[in-house]
């Protein structure tokens, strides 16, 4: 059997594997993706929302100030690499639930940490035909979406021309792993980079990672109305994608759509949006979290030629682009990964499981 020799091998093409391919092969670097499609992956049902102002207290999302910037150039270089449009920045809005939170973000706005990310502060309602918002509301940069589904198939399409792409699931029991390289089937590389979200717990090599699967599911919706803003109170609704989401549930592993979910997801948006709508369609996946909310990346306890990049939870769409560039960094060039995210800060757990 004549052996093909790549520089790096990716397991798994969901948001984290098409990140790291594109940043290889703009490096010029030669690789192969293993990977077969599920269509309940994180990456096919997510809405690609990015958005630096997050959660029930508005907090800035951990590190901002760099991955919003980063997120912006690279999702543009990959439209450009991929010839194909799924970047989409645009102003989210916010609807203020009573007067003191309102006036809360009148004092941020003075903030220099908030002030570049605030739009708007609007005290009185604004697109009422769109959105219930009687006393005003926030708007924010530097926000917008990815359509993951024409990312993930551009990236795909890629590959697939660059005869880079291997459409199976991957088998360990034919991996071959020496002190220089790392072989499967005929395939030869330096290093090979497990990029496989919740499914890593099927692994035999990285199963110990502490990867919880959380549930999230997200309604499709039809609408006459046009809306050009994202809006977010609760749930969020995608203009043009007219996607609503996501729950959250790591007791409910079920691989199915509840009732309960569509009916959490469809009281949530009736409090936001003023305007009438459909449902079309239900969609779940399981997105891959750590308890620390912080990606993993690095390389096995004992074999440096297996490597992992997961643990992107509900914010991939900001993580995936500037942490594939960090383990890049240190597979090309050998800049150290910072503990934060490293996989060294989980290490003591592989060897009580060894």
């Amino acid at each position: 059997m004549t052996t093909k020799a790549v520089d790096y091998i990716i397991v798994g093409q969901g948001l984290a594997g098409s990140c790291l391919a594109l940043q290889l092969l703009l490096l010029n670097k030669k690789i192969l993706v293993v990977d077969r499609i599920s269509n309940q992956s994180a990456t096919k049902i997510a809405a690609g929302l990015f958005n630096p102002i997050t959660g029930r207290k508005m907090a800035k999302t951990w590190m901002a100030d760099e991955l919003f910037p980063y997120l912006n150039s690279f999702y543009r270089k990959a439209e450009i690499l991929t010839n194909s449009k799924f970047f989409f920045p645009m102003p989210l809005y916010r609807p203020f639930d009573s007067i003191e939170e309102q006036n809360e973000w009148m004092g941020r706005s003075t903030d220099i940490s908030f002030e570049n990310y605030i739009d708007a502060i609007h005290t009185r309602p604004i697109n009422i035909d769109q959105v219930k918002n009687k006393l005003g509301g926030l708007s924010l940069k530097y926000c917008g979406y990815v359509n993951t589904r024409v990312f993930s198939a551009a990236v795909r399409t890629h590959l697939e021309k660059m005869n880079a792409l291997l459409d199976e699931k991957l088998y360990e029991n034919e991996l071959t792993i020496q002190s220089n390289f790392v072989g499967y089937k005929e395939w030869k590389a330096t290093k090979i980079i497990y990029c496989t979200g919740e499914q890593v717990k099927e692994s035999k090599f990285f199963g110990w990672i502490p990867i919880k699967p959380l549930k999230g599911e997200t309604l499709d919706i039809e609408t006459q109305t046009r809306i050009s803003t994202i809006f977010n109170k609760g749930v969020y609704i995608v203009p043009s994608i007219l996607k609503v989401g996501a729950t959250y549930s790591l007791r409910d592993q079920t691989p199915a759509v509840t009732e309960d979910g569509r009916m959490e997801l469809t009281r949530k948006l009736n409090q936001l949006v003023s305007f009438p709508y459909s449902i079309v369609n239900q969609q779940w996946g399981m997105r891959p979290t750590t308890h620390d909310r912080r990606p993993i990346l690095g390389p096995h306890p004992e074999f440096e030629q297996l490597v992992i990049f997961n643990g992107l939870g509900t914010k991939g769409i900001s993580l995936a682009p500037y942490f594939s560039e960090i383990l890049t960094l240190w597979m090309e060039k050998g800049r150290p990964i910072d503990n934060v995210v490293a996989i060294n800060r989980y290490k003591s757990l592989y060897w009580k499981s060894a």
